[in-house]
């Protein structure tokens, strides 16, 4: 059984969705954090699918810098979660209402 353009799409789909319940039900900062970085890892899977199905390489060239942003992304978000529990001392999202404006 060969794997179609439309397996990708639907398994991109899939952890997409699973990425925005993640990130709408979720407290912890933390695993929204991972929720969104699964987002852009769909995102990632779908661009590579589609550009394997028109054989077109500059989609994943896309994709590279999709996962440089993904990278610079974990790096500053775990950089503002370090500080948040050190001034707090929870990851619960819900401690942050002071952030409001």
């Amino acid at each position: 059984m060969a794997v179609e353009l439309a397996h990708y799409l639907l398994l991109s789909a899939v952890l997409f969705g699973i990425g925005v319940m993640g990130v709408l039900t979720r407290k912890n900062l933390i695993i929204i954090l991972m929720c969104v970085e699964l987002m852009l890892n769909a995102v990632n899977l779908s661009f590579v699918a589609l550009a394997r199905h028109a054989l077109n390489q500059e989609a994943q060239v896309i994709v590279f810098f999709v996962l440089c942003v993904a990278a610079a992304e974990v790096a500053v978000g775990l950089a503002i979660l370090i500080s948040v529990w050190r001034k707090r001392g929870t990851m619960n999202i819900d401690a942050l209402s002071a952030l409001r404006g």
